[in-house]
């Protein structure tokens, strides 16, 4: 709902600059927990601007290394603010241009509408096998939840049952697919419309965990890419942050 009443913005200054502009294509990198919102962000860059996005989805770690090697990233949507401030201090950004775009919640969720209770004890219990978590040393989403296990006093409990994704995406669809019971993933994957898409979840509170800020940088290859630019500008628009947050984001 939020994606099609998007469409039709009078986004007056981004529409006078396209009229000025040859239509142009960036190639960016995001996290895998911001997948959902940056299609309907796409949509309306492309509706009010005329310029294109070629979409590289992948665990932050993994995607910086990418970018390291030469990948021809134009921006990073990240899912923390080290990435892209180690992404300046590499030379390999715009510098000064980096900032927050959206802060992430971590929530524990399952494809059974019944297994996760509104308190998430059943990480205390005995009525599953599997837990996924993303890995912490490339998914800021990982670090979060283990963060959460220590400061709950699980960690030890919970190991022998931890299955590992790569990413949050591939967390999500460990337990999606039912082949991990419970899930820790992003609140921004089970939302849809502001509401929950299927099954059950426990919001994790946000005092187990460091807030998961997520900086979008400028990449050196996107200095002069306008798509690139009307993208940074887009995710600065109040209905552009509405939208973020339909998808369970702060900002």
């Amino acid at each position: 709902m939020f994606a099609r009443s998007l469409l039709h913005w009078p986004l007056l200054a981004l529409a006078a600059v396209a009229g000025t502009l040859h239509a142009a294509e960036a190639q960016i990198a995001v996290a895998a927990n911001f997948a959902e919102p940056i299609k309907a962000i796409a949509s309306v860059l492309q509706r009010t601007t005329g310029h294109t996005l070629k979409i590289s989805v992948g665990a932050t770690g993994g995607l910086y290394a990418q970018i390291k090697n030469g990948a021809p990233f134009d921006l990073m949507l990240a899912a923390d603010t080290k990435t892209p401030a180690q992404l300046e201090a590499d030379g390999l950004a715009q510098p000064g241009g980096r900032f927050t775009y959206a802060t992430g919640k971590l929530v524990l969720w399952s494809a059974d509408a019944a297994k996760v209770d509104a308190q998430g004890a059943v990480l205390k219990g005995e009525g599953f096998r599997k837990l996924a978590m993303a890995n912490p040393k490339t998914a800021p989403y990982g670090a979060a939840a283990v963060q959460t296990m220590d400061q709950l006093g699980l960690t030890a409990s919970l190991t022998p049952k931890l299955v590992q994704g790569e990413s949050i995406g591939q967390t999500y669809n460990f337990a999606f697919t039912g082949n991990a019971d419970i899930a820790f993933v992003a609140m921004s994957q089970v939302l849809e419309g502001g509401k929950l898409k299927g099954g059950s979840m426990w919001v994790v509170p946000q005092n187990l965990y460091t807030p998961i800020q997520q900086d979008a940088v400028l990449l050196k290859r996107g200095a002069n890419n306008e798509a690139a630019r009307a993208l940074m500008t887009l995710l600065k628009s109040p209905n552009i942050k509405d939208l973020i947050r339909s998808y369970g984001y702060e900002i």
